[in-house]
């Protein structure tokens, strides 16, 4: 008799309901409602209970939130000025939701939240109403300059307002799909490694080969590491970008 073994790579991003086996509303808890409870949770503990201390020598939850919180305050001041300072602590909760989110999908039996456009897609329209009520509001009519490349020659300019205008309002889709489709990608290879050893071993090939899946295994999830921090970077920076542009559309 032949064995087989069926796996599906995508079904890691299923949004199930925690409770039975209905169907999901918005207000049902779900795995994904779960998960971000647990990375606001987490979040909570490493910068409040890890830093209540405050602490000359600080432990290693204090020093960590350290370093994040002089890693954001930094990029805001570099990318988009000290006039954007005042965004700090919603840029920085951001990068932090972010961060954890990807870190906890990481571990067996998680659930990656970032995954889901639904999520991202929330998170980059929230930046994206943010900076342009923030662009009006600072700027008035003058927000508008934006879209106009007065560097460029006259004929050509109401050609690239266009295309600027169109750039514009694309940024939330690429703003949020660059964000999950990283994710989902990076995960669902990472069960299609974590498939060979068994696969290798019902093929009859050998033992002998089963360690090369298993270090193949090991580099991906190095891999999606690295993977989960820079993402939480690149979408943190992009948001200090589109802040900037808010702040300084003549620039």
């Amino acid at each position: 008799m032949r064995t087989e073994l069926v796996f599906h790579p995508m079904d890691q991003f299923i949004v199930k309901p925690l409770f039975g086996d209905g169907p999901v509303h918005w207000y049902t808890p779900t795995n994904v409602t779960l998960w971000m409870a647990v990375a606001i949770a987490a979040i909570f503990f490493m910068l409040v209970i890890g830093t209540r201390g405050r602490a000359v020598v600080p432990s290693r939850a204090q020093s960590i939130a350290e370093l994040a919180y002089g890693f954001i305050h930094k990029m805001v001041e570099d990318v988009a000025g000290k006039d954007a300072l005042k965004f700090f602590p919603y840029i920085f909760t951001l990068f932090l939701f972010i961060v954890f989110s990807n870190f906890l999908g990481l571990l067996p039996r998680s659930f990656t939240t970032t995954s889901h456009v639904a999520v991202t897609a929330t998170l980059a329209m929230l930046v994206f109403v943010t900076v342009t009520v923030v662009g009006f509001v600072k700027n008035g009519a003058g927000f508008l300059s934006l879209f106009w490349v007065s560097s460029a020659p006259l004929a050509l300019r109401p050609v690239l307002a266009i295309i600027e205008i169109i750039s514009y309002f694309v940024r939330p889709v690429s703003h949020s799909i660059r964000l999950a489709g990283n994710m989902m990608a990076g995960h669902a290879v990472m069960k299609v490694f974590a498939a060979f050893a068994p696969l290798i071993l019902l093929s009859g090939v050998g033992i002998a080969v089963t360690p090369l899946s298993i270090i193949a295994i090991a580099a991906m999830y190095g891999l999606e590491v690295l993977v989960a921090f820079i993402q939480a970077y690149v979408f943190t920076i992009l948001t200090c970008v589109y802040l900037r542009d808010a702040l300084h559309p003549a620039h």
